[in-house]
């Protein structure tokens, strides 16, 4: 039998930043896809996703797959046969967790990387394929592909199951020392909104950065400080000001935030005041926190979190919060109380 245990991930630092080239910092928690396989006589995948009662059946040689938007399991598939895979065995799989769907902690980045390390692990010749390179397929198979919205900081997190800053403008990722403490995901029930924000947040962010560059064509958002959102701002349609500024503004905070998590014992206080003010860019600036998920952070600040944010694109899903062992039970249940579906604590996990 094969068993494939695969984490989800939290971006605590740089959200809607990654598909502007700019970098992130992510962490993969201890909630989990898990995936188990044994062979069968069919000639076909038989997958069986328990969680939402459907049976999948793919036929292992296909060849020019009908791949609709949205399906990674057989996107993958296309993908890793260009890249010389070969499969010739059927297998009955069993796919379950306890990831919420659509809420933000990317249960669908870890079913693609618990799938592709499942087609990795069934090759007649061992394959020595990296985290990295498994993080890189995943982003093909969701973003590439279909040419969707988005960047790699989910496949690459999860890939490399640590707490990792990445340079999304090269690929490079830096596993950090720090910490961020006790921490509390809360699920809000409202279904995210993923392309719609992904679309207007790059769509916004890019544009006011090419305005920027048409009368400064030497301006590079990689090398942009503090100063040049005022010094530049004046050349900015006023639709796009709100987005110039999430895109100046954050980008200096993950900065911040790298320079605190380098350090084994992070400064938690400092690391929550930076979370706060990644959270106010995203909901006053982006747009991406509707009214109720922005009451429920303020019952889990009021209730002792010392720091809260929304989680992946927004519009919905869930929110993480930055606590300690006095507060966390009060934070959970503020949560609850405020509306939001549910509420529980999770671990950083580390890659072993």
């Amino acid at each position: 039998m094969i068993q494939i245990k695969v984490p989800a991930r939290v971006c605590f630092f740089g959200d809607h930043q990654d598909y502007l080239s700019l970098p992130v910092i992510a962490g993969a928690i201890n909630r989990y896809i898990n995936l188990e396989a044994i062979p069968n006589q069919s000639n076909s995948f038989i997958l069986d996703l328990l969680d939402i009662n459907e049976v999948v059946s793919i036929a292992i040689d296909e060849d020019g797959y009908d791949v609709k938007n949205g399906d990674f399991l057989r996107a993958s598939l296309a993908v890793l046969k260009q890249k010389g895979l070969k499969f010739q065995q059927g297998y009955s799989i069993k796919i379950w967790g306890d990831i919420p769907v659509n809420a933000g902690l990317s249960s669908s980045s870890a079913l693609t990387i618990a799938w592709i390390r499942f087609l990795i692990a069934i090759q007649e010749k061992a394959l020595p394929v990296s985290d990295f390179e498994i993080g890189h397929w995943a982003y093909e198979v969701e973003v590439e592909y279909f040419n969707n919205p988005g960047g790699l900081m989910d496949q690459y997190t999860i890939a490399q199951q640590d707490l990792i800053y990445i340079d999304t403008a090269t690929g490079k990722s830096e596993v950090l020392a720090g910490n961020l403490g006790q921490l509390v995901v809360a699920e809000s029930g409202l279904k995210k909104q993923t392309m719609n924000v992904l679309k207007n947040g790059r769509f916004y962010q890019e544009n006011a950065i090419k305005e920027v560059q048409q009368k400064n064509p030497n301006f590079n958002i990689l090398r942009s400080t503090l100063e040049d959102y005022e010094r530049f701002n004046h050349l900015v349609s006023k639709d796009y000001q709100n987005h110039w500024y999430a895109a100046i503004h954050n980008y200096q905070l993950t900065k911040r935030a790298k320079k605190l998590l380098g350090e084994p014992n992070s400064n938690l206080e400092e690391l929550a005041t930076v979370m706060n003010a990644h959270q106010k860019i995203l909901y006053e600036r982006i747009q991406n926190t509707p009214e109720e998920m922005h009451s429920m952070m303020q019952a889990a600040l009021e209730a002792g979190a010392i720091g809260t944010k929304t989680i992946g694109s927004g519009g919905g899903g869930c929110m993480v919060a930055m606590v300690n062992s006095n507060t966390k039970d009060d934070v959970i249940a503020a949560f609850k109380n405020a509306g939001a579906k549910n509420a529980y604590e999770v671990t950083l996990t580390k890659k072993r």
